[in-house]
């Protein structure tokens, strides 16, 4: 394993230094090429993205089981200072898919040289456009659940976090793991003029600060707190002069949901609270709300056998159940509503204290690639034990 660790903390390293955003990862995807290259896989490129698929044949039939890394970064200037920060200015791996990366060719190289022993096949998913791009879901529309010939019968992934989980703990729940993803945009329309004469004017912007405050209080007074709903708004634009009215004002927020039901709800309900308040100035508000990743939803027998493999694998102390579901959302979802599974959150901060670390998406997010070793052996276990599962 010694050299094995080595080898992922080289690519690991040389992913970070040169990372890609979005669905086209020309130089991610030539490197996750070079790296399975000798391995006897049957790989395959993405038409629409620039994904990798690649199947390892078992030498015994059996199940085929799915394996996935994400191997998008962000558009954020990194502010580490590490040796290997990335040389792409205004470009960061800020959420560890470098890591899932290197973690899922580990993977490869430890089933392939078992494959003699491999029970069934495993598809290995490199995916492109996690960062809201949905590239699980144009990944799922190109055939990857169906790559190996039969329908996968369980898929299993893995993500890091930077901040939290001690380094080396593993954690997951059964059933809702992490929050749906939505986006809500409100553009309010008034009628500009000098500010000096408000009463002239139609003023957009102090109705669009309105719906902001507005906003947080439906949540907390039209929710069930046990069904909770997470809105934050992150972008707030209007105007270019201080002494200026303008036309419109316009935000644009982040909507996590934990259900159905809330989800529904809250979509109806930012928009009649939006056009409501607009109209009762005066105003109008043109209302937007796209719904983009699902809820991620653990099967709970995926789950106990994801538990089970951790805790032989690596030790009973280091799986930590997950008491409650994150507000983070994960395009994993849509596998998981395709195929039963589990998806698994690793620790792998880098600080003394994992409470106080910068989170991931922070420009100064550091992960410990100590970790890539045990997250290697970790997802080819999942893949070989699920073979040995179905047959007995």
């Amino acid at each position: 394993m010694t050299s094995l660790q080595e080898d992922l903390v080289r690519l690991r390293r040389e992913l970070h230094r040169r990372p890609d955003v979005g669905l086209d990862l020309p130089l991610t995807q030539r490197a996750v090429l070079d790296a399975l290259g000798g391995l006897g896989l049957e790989t395959t490129v993405g038409a629409g993205l620039s994904s990798v698929t690649a199947v390892l044949r078992g030498g015994r039939p059996g199940p085929a089981v799915l394996l996935r890394a994400d191997m998008d970064a962000l558009p954020i200037k990194e502010l580490t200072g590490l040796a290997y920060a990335s040389e792409v200015d205004g470009v960061m791996h800020a959420c560890g898919h470098d890591l899932h990366t290197a973690m899922l060719v580990g993977a490869a190289r430890l089933l392939a040289a078992r494959r003699e022993e491999l029970r069934g096949d495993v598809v290995f998913m490199f995916q492109p456009g996690e960062e809201g791009w949905d590239g699980a879901g144009r990944m799922i529309a190109e055939g990857v659940l169906d790559a190996a010939g039969q329908r996968v019968s369980a898929a299993y992934a893995m993500h890091v976090r930077s901040y939290g989980t001690p380094r080396g703990h593993v954690t997951s729940r059964p059933g809702t793991v992490m929050a749906t993803f939505d986006e809500l945009r409100v553009t309010v329309r008034g009628r500009g003029g000098h500010g000096s004469l408000p009463h002239r004017g139609r003023d957009p912007v102090v109705v669009a600060a309105e719906l902001v405050t507005a906003l947080q209080t439906m949540v907390t007074r039209r929710f069930d707190v046990f069904d909770p709903v997470v809105l934050t708004v992150g972008t707030f634009h209007a105007g270019v002069s201080a002494s200026t009215i303008p036309d419109t004002a316009s935000f644009a927020a982040t909507v996590r949901t934990f259900s159905a039901a809330a989800r529904a709800a809250v979509r109806t309900e930012t928009r009649r609270l939006c056009e409501s308040i607009a109209n009762g100035y005066g105003l109008t508000a043109e209302v937007e709300y796209a719904e983009h990743y699902p809820l991620t939803v653990n099967d709970g027998a995926r789950y106990e056998f994801a538990r089970a493999v951790v805790s032989d694998v690596l030790g009973p102390s280091r799986f930590r159940p997950m008491p409650f579901p994150a507000a983070s959302a994960e395009d994993f979802s849509r596998v998981l509503a395709e195929v039963p599974g589990c998806y698994l959150i690793l620790g792998a901060s880098a600080a003394e204290d994992p409470e106080q670390a910068p989170v991931n998406h922070s420009p100064r997010a550091i992960f410990d690639d100590t970790v890539l070793s045990d997250g290697a052996l970790l997802l080819a276990e999942l893949a070989r034990r699920s073979g040995i599962e179905a047959e007995a």
